[in-house]
């Protein structure tokens, strides 16, 4: 087939412990997926209605790259999260059957424009520009769920310039990942190479250039980088 313009290589991540990679299809989030961290951004906890957006596939920053730091804001903020990936999908994907449909277990940075957050909220307008710019994913390895199992408690957290930011359980999610995959799947058509972010928990805070961050997820996935 021809094409006007040749298409892009496709994102990619690694694969642990193997020499494949895993191709990103499209990145969902979930926002406000821990009481704490609704609470410090002063929102109402909601356990009956999940809030979800996008970013580009092609936002993943991957194998510890250097993070761009980006244009349009003087307030990033770091939001380390545990990331699905999914290796099949589907419609109206059933809670106790969703976990069928996990590749692996990966741990990232939602990284958010908060100025532009706070004024998109300010005017009721959607967080497009806050949430999906360039750059905004940083993300590790994934290991596989064969190797990891479908984790139910693990330690979720960021360190920056070795100091700890954020820390919590990934019990503690108000969605567990069965349920986020079940209400991601009455919206959208899932799809294997689909990730999915599952929230972040408090301690939101800015980084700066020069930065350097360490992000964990128990003993399955850790992430070093840094801002530039």
């Amino acid at each position: 087939m021809n094409y006007v313009l040749a298409p892009p290589p496709p994102t990619a991540v690694a694969v642990a412990g193997s020499n494949v990679r895993f191709a990103v299809h499209r990145i969902y989030c979930i926002g406000r997926n821990y009481a704490e961290h609704a609470r410090e951004m002063g929102a109402a906890v909601d356990r009956g209605n999940p809030l979800f957006f996008c970013k580009p596939a092609d936002a993943v920053v991957a194998d510890g790259a250097d993070v761009r730091y980006p244009q349009a804001t003087a307030d990033l903020h770091h939001e380390v999260e545990m990331v699905v990936a999914l290796q099949s999908g589907g419609a109206n994907i059933a809670v106790d059957s969703a976990l069928g449909h996990v590749f692996g277990y990966a741990v990232g940075l939602d990284l958010t424009r908060r100025d532009l957050q706070a004024l998109a909220k300010a005017k009721g307008m959607p967080w497009d520009a806050a949430k999906a710019f360039d750059h905004s994913a940083p993300l590790s390895a994934i290991r596989r769920a064969s190797e990891s199992g479908h984790p139910q408690h693990a330690e979720l957290s960021l360190r920056v310039n070795g100091q700890l930011r954020q820390r919590a359980d990934i019990s503690e999610m108000l969605f567990s990942v069965s349920q986020i995959i079940h209400e991601l799947s009455t919206l959208f058509e899932l799809k294997g190479g689909d990730l999915i972010f599952t929230g972040t928990p408090a301690g939101v805070a800015a980084l700066a250039r020069g930065d350097q961050f360490n992000a964990r997820l128990g003993d399955i996935a850790a992430l070093n980088g840094a801002i530039v």
